[in-house]
């Protein structure tokens, strides 16, 4: 089969690997139909992800037709069309009996900092990924869902994990009505945590960040106000006047380990990878939030040390939350909010480029390029699956 697979930083290519088998009961191999490039992926393509492995199969963000399940699947059967959540979850753990799929235990043996989720190195357990023609999804009965007849397989594709990750930002925030909310990043991730944030009462919406295209994007999807931080000095004083002196009532950081607009950060944390990633859009968030406020985190940090200002957090009496998105938990309301039209997900799709290309497709993604926000790559012979849904919006 055709996959997406690692060969060294900034180096990815469309290789014939051996097809996915059958490994436990509960498994189901998935006939991949729709996958995307996440930004999370950009950490794995630029070589700041521990044990990323030469031949790594990328992606988490797949919908697909299930071919084969194993003996103790009773859920699916071949032929559903399903979205499969990014994280790997068992559904009896701790952990996932309380809806936190993304930290379930006992998918790999790292658990004690990271759940398991496709296509993301050894250190998310050594799962291959979605970005393929075929993928072995375990836990067959827990994580994937079919795809309801009046989604649309764009829809049901971003279902997996941008939309949920947006949503859970927003939600983490404990948006209260009329609030403001500040948006650290204007990625898929971001866009999505501002049109979300709108969902949950806010009042006032400012999305941050550097690239024109970018921010033209999010004023036309989200409705909301934008800053180009290249024009700020100094951004707590920026949006303190912005915000009657007191600064945003929530702060998103959906940007994570890559974050521009520090050169300390950006040189201990991705070039030198003295901390696990440049810490910027975190500092920003802590810094601009008023006193008393909510920060949530999202953006992708590595396990280990990040140098953040705690005391300023402590000080200022913050409640930071953070996590991965428990998907599954999210899809019920998510579908619903996508059926009324609240929620348009395949409108921030740009690229749609097939499997076979994906190397440049990761490079457009990377390099900011060609109005690049969110794509959609098209394994061979499905360009027409899911075509015939009926459009919803």
């Amino acid at each position: 089969m055709l996959a997406t697979t690692y060969r060294r930083p900034y180096k990815v290519r469309a290789a014939h690997v051996p097809e996915p088998v059958i490994e436990h009961p509960d498994d189901a191999i998935v006939r991949v139909t729709r996958s995307c490039i996440c930004g999370s992926d950009l950490h794995l393509y630029h070589g700041l992800v521990p044990d990323t492995r030469v031949g790594s199969i990328f992606g988490h963000e797949f919908t697909g037709i299930v071919e084969e399940v194993g003996p103790a699947v009773q859920k699916l059967k071949a032929g559903d069309h399903v979205l499969v959540p990014f994280s790997i979850a068992c559904g009896a753990c701790f952990y996932c009996q309380r809806g936190l799929h993304s930290n379930c235990d006992n998918v790999n043996p790292e658990a004690s900092t990271v759940g398991g989720i496709f296509g993301y190195s050894h250190t998310a357990g050594g799962y291959n990924g979605g970005q393929a023609q075929y993928v072995r999804v375990p836990f067959a009965d827990v994580g994937p869902s079919v795809i309801p007849s009046d989604i649309h397989i764009e829809d049901a594709v971003l279902l997996t994990d941008v939309v949920p990750t947006g949503y859970q930002a927003a939600e983490m925030g404990d948006i209260q009505e009329n609030d403001t909310v500040v948006i650290f990043g204007a990625g898929p991730i971001g866009i999505l945590a501002a049109r979300c944030a709108w969902l949950m009462g806010a009042g006032r919406v400012i999305v941050v960040d550097k690239v024109d295209y970018r921010l033209d994007f999010v004023r036309r999807y989200a409705q909301c106000e934008t800053v180009d931080f290249r024009s700020v000095d100094d951004m707590a004083i920026h949006i303190k006047r912005m915000t009657d002196g007191r600064g945003a009532d929530v702060c998103i950081d959906a940007v994570g380990a890559e974050a521009d607009g520090n050169l300390m950060q950006r040189l201990t944390g991705v070039s030198l990878k003295l901390q696990a990633g440049a810490a910027t859009a975190l500092h920003w968030a802590i810094n601009c939030v008023r006193k008393g406020g909510n920060v949530s985190i999202v953006g992708v940090y590595g396990p280990t040390f990040n140098a953040v200002p705690i005391g300023t957090a402590l000080n200022k009496g913050l409640t930071l939350r953070m996590n991965q998105a428990n998907a599954k938990r999210h899809l019920p309301h998510l579908i619903e909010h996508v059926r009324a039209g609240r929620l348009k997900p395949r409108e921030i799709i740009t690229h749609r480029v097939p499997l076979e290309e994906v190397d440049e497709a990761y490079h457009l993604f990377s390099a900011k390029q060609d109005g690049c926000i969110k794509t959609v790559l098209i394994p061979p012979g499905t360009a027409s699956i899911g075509e015939s849904k009926p459009v919803v919006h």
